[in-house]
């Protein structure tokens, strides 16, 4: 049962990778609302959602998907786009602005395994490797264009206003139709797709900096 079966194998090991892995979807939302608040919607800072605390975030459904399917998700900041210093920017910069922390988690973890004396310790290797799977999980599956993942934001801020509106019309039928998506498998490639390209990315970045 995915992460689970750690908890009754390794406790200690599964406590580490829940908060890392807790605060992966954490941050993820506190990206959001920090971008938005420099494009000048407050919304996130009056819900008070500007804050590392978990229990302003988490949302019971998503962590405990997190922990068996390897992807979950806290609950969505608030951001009100119209007040926004530039619309079609601000709607694409906070979009990706999730994702992107995400990869970047990624790209840590794997950075670090680069280290010998890291590498050395399994347990540790383990973890690092986890945290930059699940990270890139969770980045892929949110650049997918349907309401309500953050790549339906990054694909509306290319739109007209009105495409935007009828693309925005499919928000509230967004989680039956992944339902359905993710149990017949017919979003698999679309998820698989996007994590080789994430994951060519990451290649491309450390060929970089060899």
């Amino acid at each position: 049962m995915g992460l689970i079966s750690l908890l009754f194998s390794n406790p200690a090991e599964f406590l580490i990778l829940a908060i890392i892995l807790l605060y992966s979807v954490i941050l993820h939302e506190v990206a959001h609302g920090f971008v938005a608040h420099l494009f000048g919607d407050n919304t996130a800072l009056y819900h008070g959602r500007l804050t590392l605390n978990p229990a302003s975030h988490l949302d019971p459904l998503g962590t405990i998907m997190l922990f068996i399917v390897g992807f979950g998700w806290a609950r969505p900041v608030p951001v009100n786009y119209s007040s926004f210093s530039s619309r079609r920017f601000g709607l694409f910069s906070v979009a990706l602005a999730g994702c992107a922390t995400n990869i970047l988690i990624a790209i840590i973890a794997l950075f670090l395994l680069q280290f010998n004396f890291i590498n050395a310790n399994v347990a540790l290797s383990a973890i690092l490797l986890i945290v930059a799977r699940i990270n890139i999980i969770l980045g892929a599956f949110n650049l997918i264009p349907i309401p309500p993942l953050d790549g339906s934001k990054i694909l509306m801020s290319f739109l007209s206003y009105r495409a935007q509106e009828s693309l925005s019309m499919l928000e509230p039928y967004g989680f039956f139709i992944l339902a359905i998506l993710l149990f017949t498998g017919l979003l698999n490639p679309a998820i698989v797709f996007m994590q080789n390209l994430i994951y060519a990315g990451i290649a491309i970045l450390f060929g970089l900096f060899k």
